[in-house]
């Protein structure tokens, strides 16, 4: 059995600390709590671009349920991560009104762990993985 390295268990650590569950607890989805504290108010619930703030932006909020079907029928991973991240700019948002998430992640993490050692880009990488992640689930078929 191979030993698990310290990233690994800084990353398994951000995901249990994420969860803000037991780690048994098989009810625990962190990408659909990044997305439903963060993202569902401006793309919707159900991620159409039709969340409360629709009407207050003045760009038209992308429908994340169609990101496959534009893209051959392939999710853009890359893509859709570095969005999130901050190092993609979206070009439909002009000025940026999308947060960059990755350093909201960062200035939460260091919230969260204070004086306790940390690596804050594992934490920032775990919760945009499961984001992301759960941004490909709301994909049409």
């Amino acid at each position: 059995m191979k030993p698990i390295t310290r990233g690994a268990a800084l990353v398994a650590g951000a995901v249990i600390a994420l969860s803000g569950n037991s780690y048994a607890d098989e009810e625990a989805d962190i990408g659909k709590r990044e997305y439903d504290s963060n993202c569902a108010v401006c793309h919707g619930k159900s991620g159409k671009g039709d969340g409360p703030y629709a009407g207050l932006i003045d760009t038209r909020i992308p429908d994340l349920t169609v990101l496959s079907k534009n893209n051959g029928g392939v999710f853009p991973f890359a893509r859709v991560y570095a969005t999130i991240d901050g190092t993609d700019g979206v070009k439909a948002h002009g000025t940026r009104d999308m947060p960059i998430w990755g350093t909201e992640y960062k200035i939460k993490g260091a919230e969260h762990y204070g004086v306790f050692p940390y690596d804050p880009e594992s934490y920032v990488r775990a919760r945009i993985l499961a984001l992301t992640e759960y941004i490909y689930r709301l994909q049409g078929k």
